[in-house]
C-alpha cells in the first residue's frame, strides 16, 4: 500500500475535534481523497474549516449520519468521557472508534464507560506542535508521522478487536502514510511518559525558574537556542499539559522522582567538587543513537502473514505486540499479510 492511489482507498472517515491534531487529521485524509466528515463543538471552528473546503457536520448526529466507518475523537482527554457517551448511541455495531489522545489507558476506560470498548483501537500520532487550534492545523504535521495503536492487555482485547485493529492500521500506513507501534495502552503510557510528559513538565519548571528569577528580563534577553529549544513545549496551552501529565500520573510521577534523584545528585557533585562524568554520560548509547539517526527502526521489512482470507487473529495481534514493543513498527497491511520493520 504505497501508491498514492492505494492511500485513497480507506471508507468515510469521522473526525471529533478541529484542534491542532483533528485539524490535521481530517486536513490531511482529505488531500489523499479519503471521505472525511468532521465536527467541533464551536461553531466558529466549524465555520473556519467549512472555509477551507472541509466536510463539515454541525454536531455529532450529523458525523454519524454521514456513515463513517471509522469515528477518530480528537477532542481534549477531559471531554473524552462525555464525547464517548453521546456518540455511543449514535453509532453503528460496525463502526471502529479511534482517538488521538496523548494517553491510552484513561482514553481506553472512558470509551468503555459509555459502552464503546469492543469497538476501540487506541492511536496516538507523534507530532505535534507548541500552538492549538484549528488555525494551527497543517496536513504535513501528520504526513508521514510515527504512530502508537494500542490494544487492550492480552486476554483482555473483545473478540472484535483484531479486525478493528487492522482497520486502524490500514488507515494509519495507508492514507496517513505512517508508521504504527502496536502496543498495550500501558506500554504506550509508559513510554509517553519518558518521551513526552516528562519533557513537558521539565520545560515548564525552566520557565518557572527564569519566570521568579530577579535577572529575569536580563535572562529573557540573553536567552538563545539552549532555552529556546528546552522550552518551546512549554509554549503550549497549560491547561492541556496540566490534563495530560495528571490523566498519566501513574507513569509521570515514578519518573520525575528518577529525575529528581538524578538532580540531586548533581547538585551534590557541584557542591562538593565531585566528578559529574557518570550523569553526563549515562546515556552515551542513546545520544550515539539519536546523532547517528539510528533512532527509528530500519532495515527490510519482514511479511507476517494473516490468517485464511487474511484473517487476523488474536495470535496475530499478540506477536505484533511482542515485534513493536521490542521496536519493530508496521509499514504497511496488504491483503494476506503485515509489513513490519525492525528488530525481532
Amino acid at each position: 500500500m504505497s501508491g498514492a492511489g492505494e492511500r485513497a482507498a480507506a471508507g468515510p472517515v469521522g473526525v471529533v475535534g478541529l484542534g491542532l491534531v483533528g485539524g490535521s487529521l481530517a486536513r490531511l485524509l482529505a488531500a489523499r481523497g479519503v471521505d472525511v466528515v468532521a465536527t467541533d463543538v464551536d461553531a466558529r471552528t466549524r465555520a473556519d474549516a467549512r472555509a477551507v473546503g472541509l466536510r463539515v457536520a454541525d454536531d455529532l448526529a450529523g458525523l454519524c449520519a454521514a456513515g463513517p466507518d471509522v469515528v477518530v475523537l480528537a477532542v481534549p482527554l477531559r471531554a473524552v468521557r462525555a464525547t464517548a457517551a453521546e456518540l455511543a448511541p449514535l453509532l453503528g455495531d460496525d463502526v471502529t472508534v479511534t482517538d488521538v489522545g496523548s494517553v491510552k489507558g484513561p482514553v481506553r476506560a472512558a470509551v468503555a464507560a459509555a459502552g464503546l470498548g469492543d469497538r476501540y483501537v487506541g492511536a496516538h500520532p507523534m507530532a505535534g506542535t507548541e500552538h492549538s487550534g484549528f488555525a494551527a492545523s497543517d496536513a504535513g504535521l501528520l504526513d508521514g508521522a510515527p504512530w502508537a495503536v494500542t490494544v487492550a492487555e492480552p486476554g483482555a482485547g473483545a473478540p472484535g478487536e483484531p479486525r478493528r485493529l487492522a482497520h486502524v492500521l490500514r488507515l494509519v500506513t495507508g492514507p496517513l502514510a505512517g508508521t504504527a507501534a502496536v502496543v498495550t495502552d500501558d506500554r504506550h503510557d509508559e513510554a509517553a511518559a519518558l518521551v513526552s510528559h516528562v519533557p513537558h513538565v521539565l520545560a515548564t519548571q525552566l520557565l518557572n525558574a527564569v519566570a521568579g528569577a530577579p535577572v529575569r528580563d536580563l535572562a529573557l534577553g540573553l536567552a538563545a537556542g539552549s532555552f529556546r529549544d528546552g522550552t518551546r513545549v512549554a509554549l503550549t496551552d497549560p491547561a492541556r499539559t496540566e490534563a495530560m501529565v495528571t490523566e498519566n500520573a501513574a507513569w509521570v510521577a515514578p519518573a520525575l522522582r528518577k529525575a529528581v534523584r538524578d538532580l540531586e545528585v548533581v547538585i551534590g557533585a557541584l557542591e562538593t567538587n565531585g566528578s559529574l562524568h557518570d550523569v553526563f554520560h549515562a546515556a552515551d548509547d542513546v545520544r550515539e543513537l539519536r546523532a547517528g539517526g539510528r533512532a527509528r527502526p530500519s532495515g527490510p521489512e519482514e511479511l507476517l502473514p494473516t490468517g485464511s482470507g487474511g484473517t487476523w487473529t488474536p495470535a496475530l495481534v499478540d506477536e505484533l505486540v511482542a515485534r513493536c514493543t521490542a521496536g519493530a513498527v508496521v509499514v504497511g497491511v496488504d491483503d494476506d499479510a503485515v509489513r513490519v520493520r525492525g528488530p525481532r
